[in-house]
């Protein structure tokens, strides 16, 4: 089961080790496999200004990366092991605008043909799903796509108003 689903969490591991066994991760991923999700995740600009490229050394916990960099690494792992179900948990909440902008590019790009859950404070990375859930409180406020919540809604249209 946990080969048909993909994790990109708010707080991204990385290991010790380099860029290519983090996306990796211990599996039978070809480097082609990795290169095409590395181009998926919009992150090949930032393999290609590391010294090393995927070479580049990854210190405990990517601490020689930063928060955007890690997201981007996470995402280019999570496409590369090719699950059938994507789960994104707040992936763009502690993120620059800048990368956030690749992120959401990146998203429209895997979650094509693909069951992807998005759990997010952030509407702009939501705003194209075909469903969107609004929840207060662990109960479910409204349901729709963008333009409907934003029509007939209440609770998303006050959220997105604030943001």
């Amino acid at each position: 089961m946990r080969k048909n689903i993909g994790v990109v969490l708010q707080d991204v591991f990385l290991f010790s080790g380099d860029i290519r066994s983090n996306i990796r991760l211990s599996s039978n991923i070809s480097d082609e496999e990795i290169e095409k999700a590395i181009d998926l995740s919009y992150s090949r600009d930032l393999i290609n200004e590391l010294p090393n490229g995927m070479d580049e050394p990854v210190r405990e916990r990517g601490s020689t990366f930063s928060t955007g960099q890690r997201q981007l690494l996470s995402f280019a792992r999570a496409i590369a092991h090719n699950p059938s179900i994507l789960v994104l948990d707040e992936a763009t909440a502690n993120i620059d605008t800048k990368t956030e902008l690749m992120i959401q590019k990146s998203i429209a790009s895997i979650t094509k043909n693909r069951t992807t859950l998005i759990i997010a404070h952030r509407l702009s990375t939501i705003r194209q799903a075909d469903n969107i859930i609004v929840l207060d409180k662990g109960r479910i406020m409204e349901m729709g796509n963008h333009d409907e919540l934003l029509n007939n809604g209440k609770y998303y249209r006050e959220l997105y108003e604030a943001q």
